[in-house]
């Protein structure tokens, strides 16, 4: 989905395919028809916009051999989608029973992840639409926190600087600009987005910038004016940012609202979760942790990081972070100019819901994207912005 920013600027709006499981091509051929068509054919639309999630294998596939890259973009045009982002976060196996902390394997002092970045790199700049030259790609936030040390902080450094000539010389060459945005996320080497400058600072090229997640956000008890604020003075480039909404509890201290907490404490996905006190921010790794009681105070709400549908908040007494997406666009592309142009629903949790508001039919599946993609764009016209065909 495309709009038009008042100062002229077209603004991208997708959604993000790492919600349906796939690890090769044909997995992914089969996504575009099987969910992504549907959801454009739903929303009454001749072209909508995803961000595609290609695993390893399938990334592979497609920069080694010229006529499935040829074959994708086929299909893309046929099933009227256009790709101008990809989520390079996942490296494989985010299907699986359980991912947890896997995902966050190989990191940026693997040399797995640079080359699987350098892939995704060079495949987007063959599938962006004939009329947009600039792509974006939103990646590891360098890695896991625990075994990070200053050998591995400075692996990460030189692939990052060994990325930023691969898209110079990409940009050369094809003549498309494709960046690459860090996702800080809780329990990360990069959780804030305030952690993001120092080391996107050191490296200091505009091709390597943050991606803004609104649920990661949230979840840390960032104000989003103030994290814009700081990047945009560090002179941090605004790559990206996923539109996300997470879990929250206002009161954590009564049972009911511990036993609907756990309702969404479930075994495939982490689920990091955050309060903020007088002695400053404090976490969990996952949800189970916390809800078993003693591990997080208690008297201060808590958030966790669950990408809860945009649309539909939770049941009392839960809630969702949706307010502090709704701050974050205004100020991400409610002003005079845009300070990022490729924005992405991101809610790949809908099969890790609690059972009874899981979707049971692809159907079902299909009208929720709808709808958080109408809720999206009803977010980006209250803001001025022109929906185009």
């Amino acid at each position: 989905m495309r709009f038009r920013h008042p100062d002229g600027t077209t603004v991208h709006l997708a959604y993000c395919t790492n919600v349906h499981p796939a690890e090769t091509l044909d997995g992914v051929l089969a996504q575009l028809r099987d969910h992504c068509e549907p959801v454009r054919r739903r929303l009454g639309r001749d072209r909508l916009g995803i961000g595609l999630w290609l695993a390893h294998d399938a990334a592979h596939a497609l920069v080694t051999d010229p006529s499935a890259l040829r074959r994708l973009r086929t299909e893309l045009d046929r099933r009227g989608l256009e790709v101008v982002t990809l989520n390079g976060f996942p490296y494989q196996g985010f299907g699986a029973e359980e991912v947890k902390y896997r995902v966050y394997r190989p990191d940026w002092a693997d040399p797995e992840r640079l080359d699987h970045t350098t892939s995704l790199a060079r495949v987007l700049a063959g599938l962006l639409p004939d009329d947009v030259t600039d792509g974006t790609i939103s990646t590891l936030p360098l890695a896991w926190r625990t075994a990070y040390d200053d050998t591995r902080a400075e692996k990460s450094r030189t692939a990052l600087l060994t990325l930023a000539e691969r898209l110079d010389a990409l940009a050369e060459l094809t003549g498309r600009s494709i960046r690459v945005g860090l996702e800080p996320e809780p329990g990360c080497v990069v959780e804030t987005t305030g952690d993001a400058i120092a080391p996107l600072t050191a490296i200091g090229h505009d091709r390597i910038g943050i991606c803004i997640d609104t649920c990661h956000l949230a979840t840390s008890f960032e104000d989003p004016h103030t994290a814009v604020d700081a990047l945009t003075a560090a002179g941090i480039p605004l790559v990206k940012s996923q539109l996300s909404a997470a879990l929250h509890a206002e009161q954590p201290h009564l049972p009911e609202v511990r036993e609907a907490l756990a309702a969404f404490a479930e075994p495939r996905f982490l689920h990091q979760t955050r309060t903020v006190t007088a002695a400053g921010r404090q976490g969990t790794d996952d949800l189970a942790e916390a809800v078993r009681g003693g591990a997080l105070p208690d008297t201060t709400p808590w958030r966790s990081h669950f990408h809860v549908p945009l649309h539909t908040a939770p049941a009392a007494p839960l809630t969702s972070t949706l307010p502090v997406l709704r701050t974050a666009l205004a100020r991400l592309v409610g002003g005079p100019h845009p300070l990022t142009r490729h924005l992405e629903v991101e809610t790949y949790t809908w099969q890790a819901l609690p059972p009874e508001l899981r979707p049971r039919a692809r159907a079902q599946l299909t009208e929720g994207i709808a709808a958080e993609l109408t809720l999206a764009r009803d977010l980006l016209t209250d803001l001025g912005l022109k929906e185009l065909p």
